[in-house]
């Protein structure tokens, strides 16, 4: 059982991508889900109960090591200097396309007032946003959603869990 875990471990360190309960049985074909999903869950625990500086984490549909939230502002020293990754414009478009897709660039040129070719063009590099298809109306325009890369950079199992409308009042009412 402790080669398992141990097993299960290096994958995940070694995965660029959350790695799945689905991949992780098909390296371990001896081992059911079930068994599967008990080791990540004991393997879990056995992170937060340690309190150091990585955590595991289900985000993007998969398993992947991240650090502790409450290190943040260290991690911010770490990499002072270092450009943002999103211009305010890119969040908004982001934002849009997250709680509204699937959706096409003029009803986010309509909300925003403002062109969003360049936002949407740096978020398709970055691939937190892809092409979902071509809407059936004259024209054809291009339909955008999120990435799994999306859910991992906002540390996001699904879309089910982003913050609601309230939430982020809430949020908003006490950084005020």
């Amino acid at each position: 059982m402790e080669e398992k875990v141990a097993i299960i471990e290096a994958l995940i360190f070694a995965s660029e991508a959350p790695l799945t309960v689905e991949r992780v049985a098909e390296i371990l074909p001896d081992t059911e889900k079930k068994g599967i999903v008990s080791l990540l869950e004991g393997l879990t625990r056995e992170y937060e109960e340690r309190g150091g500086g990585i955590c595991l984490r289900e985000v993007a549909g998969g398993f992947q090591f991240r650090t502790r939230t409450d290190l943040a502002p260290w991690l911010r020293k770490l990499k002072a200097g270092r450009p943002a990754m999103l211009s305010p414009a890119a969040m908004e478009t982001l934002a849009m396309v997250a709680y509204r897709q699937p959706l096409v660039k003029s009803e986010i040129d309509r909300i925003r007032g403002v062109d969003a070719s360049g936002a949407l063009k740096g978020l398709l590099e970055k691939k937190l946003v892809r092409i979902v298809g071509r809407k059936d109306v004259p024209g054809k325009p291009i339909i955008y959603g999120t990435t799994r890369k999306f859910l991992e950079v906002f540390n996001l199992k699904d879309l089910s869990e982003l913050p609601t409308l309230r939430e982020l009042r809430d949020l908003q009412g006490q950084q005020e």
